[in-house]
């Protein structure tokens, strides 16, 4: 894994990947989570945001909570 490629967020759909991203910068990769909330966040969709360095799911959509 380079730096560039720390940040990783994907976009499945019913269940398959859709799209992959990847960003050496968490601002730059959150602002793209939320611009893929944005054109892609709709029912049966899911948006996860992974810190791929320390495995921690930093976001995701829709939220778990």
């Amino acid at each position: 894994m380079t730096d560039s490629e720390r940040f990783h967020l994907t976009l499945t759909a019913a269940g398959r990947p859709v799209a992959h991203g990847w960003w050496g910068s968490e601002a730059v990769a959150r602002d793209k989570f939320t611009t893929w909330v944005g054109d892609w966040g709709k029912p049966g969709a899911r948006i996860t945001l992974v810190d791929e360095e320390t495995g921690e799911t930093l976001t995701t959509w829709p939220d778990e909570s």
